[in-house]
């Protein structure tokens, strides 16, 4: 068996295939001891009824464990890769045999991704996006620390052609300056940033673990008797509460709702973003963050084609706004990166600076306003949605007799309300078109700015409807290799205008001058 420690190889002819670090199997083994979990539960409740039953369910979890184990010890036997002159190749397959090659060159990132026993265990995951998403990318898990490191620096200088042909222990010798930290959140950060992160995430856990009571315990929590009968018993006393008790006790469950609802929004911002940071090093941006689950990601500038800044209804007041990239490279999936999820505007500048980005338009800039048409249309649409259903329910309430037809009237104001937003949001609808960016901005309660660099488009599409062809107007849709950027309601001038001029600015570029 090869030393997973052992040199990177220089050639296909010349190298052994290499394994992952012989504890991986263990990992994937203990992550996999949840599959024991349901069998155990159903068998200890169908079988209750039986003095033994908890020794069956434990003989059947203990059956389903070791099945796990072993099936997780042949695949790390049988799973290998090779690290070549021009791809990486990766072998794996119990029975039948797989096999994978991913030339550099369709690499756009390396990233490190760290759960919780791995971590302990020193290990980590590496993850090569290739930009194709989902099961196409390629992941070994699980390596060394140190090695997973050294594999990330030996992909990144093979794509970009550095050491295509000098021995690996030269991007060793590589020494990289001091890294500039941009961002960085402590625990007070992290603290005022989970009050604003409300969540209520523990009552869906909760409404998760009602399914299992509901199916194993032949309870029914829907049924209206099995909740009087419980109150009757020893919550009778609530029937006897005063008006005034009942509004206090109504209250109390406001208040516990909105802690719990904080509770959990800090404890997801600490386990998401403990330690977070964000460095300018010579190979771009380098954020690390997790408390339980670490990520380490390298975003090369070059590759930034847009960024995102956007705050919410009530950490707008106070001043807090989050900025993410838009890169070619995928963060968890998504196509935007998070650099900077909580900060003050004059924090977030200089990570727009350091990304070849403004978020400023310059003195002068020409703003322009979608159409006043397209909202009208919108809120026509949404009011006569809401119509339709108020009208539904006045019907079945009528038929049914189940209450007035009146209540219908709320589903018609709350139509007339959502109208009534969309003529409002047109007078925070703007877009311009500088020299070097196109700036996109909307939202008013929680206002959003998008700035897209004209150079790095890739596509301009004009899109229009039925409705928007007899109205005079479109959907400007700027094709990014890590998502779209969409602008609804544009006068039809003005988005050829801009389709013609981004258009222009993409046809005289040389992009090999874009990269570094």
């Amino acid at each position: 068996m090869s030393d997973p420690h052992e040199t990177l190889p220089e050639t296909h002819n010349a190298a052994q295939p290499l394994r992952t670090h012989p504890l991986s199997f263990a990992v994937k083994a203990v992550q996999g001891l949840q599959n024991a979990i349901f069998p155990m539960v159903a068998a200890y409740f169908a079988m209750r009824e039986f003095p033994w039953a908890i020794f069956a369910a434990l003989g059947i979890g203990v059956v389903v464990a070791l099945l796990t184990a072993g099936l997780s010890y042949f695949s790390w036997r049988r799973f290998t890769y090779l690290v070549g002159d021009t791809d990486i190749r990766v072998e794996s397959g119990i029975l039948s045999r797989a096999a994978r090659s991913v030339p550099y060159e369709r690499i756009q990132d390396v990233s490190l991704e760290q759960a919780l026993i791995p971590r302990i265990l020193g290990l980590v995951q590496v993850r090569f996006e290739t930009g194709a998403g989902g099961k196409d990318e390629l992941a070994l898990s699980y390596l060394a620390e140190a090695e997973g490191e050294r594999l990330r620096e030996v992909v990144k200088a093979r794509k970009d052609g550095v050491v295509a042909s000098a021995a690996d222990d030269e991007v060793d010798a590589v020494v990289e300056s001091p890294a500039e930290i941009l961002f960085a959140m402590n625990g007070k950060r992290l603290l005022t940033f989970g009050l604003f992160e409300f969540s209520l995430a523990v009552f869906a856990v909760l409404a998760g673990l009602f399914q299992y009571v509901e199916t194993f315990a032949s309870i029914e929590l829907t049924d209206p008797d099995f909740w009087a009968g419980w109150i009757a018993g020893p919550g009778s006393w609530l029937a006897n509460l005063g008006p005034v008790a009942q509004i206090l006790g109504v209250i109390s469950g406001l208040v516990t709702l909105v802690i719990v609802g904080s509770i959990t929004g800090i404890v997801r911002t600490f386990l998401r973003d403990w330690g977070f940071r964000l460095e300018r090093t010579e190979k771009g941006f380098r954020r690390r963050r997790g408390l339980l689950t670490k990520t380490d990601v390298v975003m090369p500038v070059h590759r930034v084609q847009a960024l995102k800044m956007g705050t919410g209804f009530l950490r707008r007041r106070f001043g807090w706004h989050g900025l993410k990239v838009v890169s070619l490279a995928q963060d968890s999936g998504a196509a935007s990166h998070d650099v900077a999820p909580f900060a003050q505007v004059g924090e977030l500048r200089p990570i727009a600076k350091a990304a070849g980005f403004s978020l400023d338009p310059s003195e002068g800039t020409d703003w322009h306003r979608g159409s006043r048409k397209f909202r009208t249309d919108s809120a026509i649409i949404e009011f006569a949605v809401f119509l339709v259903i108020a009208i539904g329910l006045a019907t079945g309430l009528t038929i049914s007799n189940a209450a007035s037809p009146a209540f219908a009237l709320i589903a018609l104001a709350a139509g007339g309300l959502f109208a009534l937003r969309q003529m409002f949001l047109w007078r925070f609808d703007f877009n311009a078109l500088g020299a070097q960016y196109f700036f996109v901005k909307r939202g008013w309660l929680a206002p959003k700015l998008d700035v897209a660099s004209r150079v790095k488009l890739q596509s301009v599409e004009i899109i229009q409807g039925p409705i928007a062809k007899r109205r005079g107007y479109a959907t400007l849709k700027l094709g990014l290799a890590g998502g779209t950027l969409e602008v609804e309601g544009l006068p039809l001038e003005r988005a050829r205008a801009l389709r013609s001029a981004i258009l222009g600015s993409i046809a005289g570029t040389d992009f090999s001058e874009l990269t570094p």
